[in-house]
């Protein structure tokens, strides 16, 4: 597939380390670029009484910002963070019990979301958690010149005409989650969609390195 000259392919460096610390049950430390953040995952473990579901584990996120206490913005990552754990996790799994996913924000220099996604994606597969898929978080950026910028940082994205970000699973590449923000037409959608879902693909090889390495090492 020919790539137009209006695209730019390129991404920030990725960076990560598994199993950094001993008290979760998993984490990793993960790079994009200046942004960077670390994931612990606790589970499963015994769920409070007014949490029980009788059918499948609950999933708790928890989104921990730089400093202070979390804002709306960080209250939407959280969210975003939490539906997409939930639909991958095989929670049926794990009834009456709770499976806790705590993300520790350490530099936000833009793509924030996709970042702590794809390190919770991670940190499950650190700690040995059952998932129905894995997922893989990429973003890209519209300027006003209608060209796109994949994996965009803070300072693209402050004068950027619109931003996307994708989720997609393992599988068949499907998407599971989406955030824009911005002006843009369905075009232009579609031509994000495409642009995320190649990079994605780069995410989902990124993975399979990792884990070998991991193994690697420990042998």
């Amino acid at each position: 597939m020919e790539v137009e000259s209006n695209v730019n392919l390129s991404m920030r460096e990725v960076n990560c380390k598994l199993g950094m610390f001993t008290r979760p049950d998993g984490s990793v430390f993960i790079s994009q670029g200046e942004t960077a953040v670390i994931v612990g995952i606790y589970g499963p473990i015994e769920v409070k009484p007014h949490k029980i579901l009788i059918n499948k584990a609950s999933v708790e996120t928890h989104y921990c910002p730089k400093s202070g206490m979390p804002g709306i913005a960080d209250k939407l990552c959280e969210s975003i963070l939490h539906n997409v754990c939930e639909a991958a996790l095989a929670s049926a799994l794990y009834p009456r019990s709770s499976i806790v996913i705590i993300i520790q924000e350490m530099q936000n220099c833009g793509g924030i979301i996709p970042c702590a996604i794809n390190a919770c994606c991670l940190a499950l597969l650190n700690a040995g958690t059952d998932m129905k898929f894995l997922f893989a978080s990429a973003s890209c950026g519209l300027d006003d010149e209608g060209n796109f910028h994949l994996d965009p940082d803070d300072l693209f994205l402050e004068t950027a005409a619109a931003s996307f970000i994708f989720v997609f699973d393992s599988i068949g590449k499907g998407l599971i989650a989406s955030h824009t923000s911005g002006s843009f037409n369905l075009a232009q959608y579609q031509s994000a969609l495409e642009l995320c879902k190649k990079a994605a693909e780069g995410i989902f090889d990124f993975y399979k390195s990792t884990i070998k390495k991991d193994l690697k090492d420990k042998i």
